[in-house]
């Protein structure tokens, strides 16, 4: 913890150490959480109990920055982006949002966030693999372990090293919506917020079974037999949502889906679509299969919490496909509830 006008220039140094200790000492300095340096005495002090570790930090600007860290479950190098709160005069809570560098370019998200008090902790590398632990390694995606790194490895590691305040909630779209909940009920009690945007809860049914199938034969390329076994494996419902959603009871939850009808930004001059009349097409008739598909396990989900008297907060849009500007329009929605579940 370091006082506001000495955390903008910490350096490692012993030295320094002495003075935050002095500081701590007389009271006379408000406890603020700066990131660390990229020295190697602090660098090899940010270590989970299973020997992940941080490996080194690239900054960015002064409010961003991507902690690079070693996954001893998957003996790889994660790389996790990170923007600082507003204001670092003490420790912050933290949101997960899911996942990586397309968030941040097609979403506002780093704009939306710039004046909120929390750290925003993107991690990259799992989108593919449904941010969960496979059963077998995959030819083409590897050795995923991704539920451990997200609930056990990067967690402690993000607190030391941001000198957080150990809340977090999450949110994720699409296939990482589902991966959100899925996180949140594996480790109960990390995440306190659950914001999930246009995802399928159930992934251990026909359907369910399907939306994963045909998302790896269409974007991550694995071998979706190989998370969860085959479709009569127990991993699937051990690891599905719908089936486990009284295990979120106690967690603030945002769940939102359009309905498939072509809705605002669905038109030539809508975000990404650049005038393109193709792709025009394909977000009204791909994108809208798509989330009429989300729509119908949204409203599944929904009646499941009803069932075992979990409260949510629902933002059931009348038109929309599956696409980026609705997304954005959620995280908008969605901030009073995480918000309440960081307690800012």
């Amino acid at each position: 913890m370091f006082g506001e006008w000495c955390g903008k220039h910490l350096r490692a140094a012993t030295a320094v150490v002495s003075l935050i200790a002095t500081c701590a000492a007389v009271g006379g300095v408000t406890a603020s959480a700066a990131p660390v340096v990229d020295s190697g005495s602090e660098l090899a002090a940010q270590v989970a109990p299973n020997g992940s570790k941080l490996d080194h930090v690239t900054r960015i600007n002064d409010r961003e920055l991507t902690l690079s860290v070693y996954s001893a479950s998957m003996q790889r190098v994660v790389p996790v982006h990170v923007q600082r709160p507003a204001g670092t005069s003490r420790p912050r809570p933290s949101l997960y949002f899911l996942d990586g560098g397309i968030r941040r370019a097609k979403t506002d998200v780093v704009e939306f966030m710039a004046d909120k008090n929390v750290n925003v902790i993107s991690p990259t590398g799992g989108e593919d693999s449904y941010w969960t632990d496979w059963k077998n390694p995959d030819p083409v995606l590897g050795v995923n372990k991704w539920k451990t790194f997200m609930t056990e490895e990067l967690p402690p590691i993000v607190d030391s090293a941001l000198g957080t305040n150990g809340v977090n909630a999450i949110a994720g779209m699409s296939r990482v919506g589902t991966a959100a909940l899925q996180l949140a009920i594996a480790s109960p009690g990390l995440f306190r917020g659950v914001a999930a945007y246009s995802g399928c809860a159930s992934t251990s049914d026909p359907l369910g079974q399907q939306i994963i199938k045909l998302t790896m034969n269409n974007y991550g390329k694995g071998n979706a037999e190989n998370m969860y076994g085959p479709s009569n494996d127990p991993a699937w419902a051990a690891n599905d949502p719908y089936l486990h959603a009284a295990d979120l009871r106690g967690t603030e939850l945002f769940i939102s889906s359009g309905n498939g009808l072509p809705g605002v930004y669905d038109r030539v001059d809508g975000p990404d679509i650049d005038g393109d009349i193709g792709v025009l097409a394909r977000q009204i008739y791909a994108g809208g299969a798509i989330e009429a598909v989300a729509n119908y396990c949204t409203h599944r989900l929904a009646d499941r919490l009803a069932d075992v008297d979990v409260p949510a907060t629902y933002s059931f849009r009348n038109s929309g496909t599956h696409s980026w500007g609705y997304w954005q329009d959620d995280l908008h929605a969605s901030w009073p509830v995480l918000a309440r579940s960081l307690n800012l």
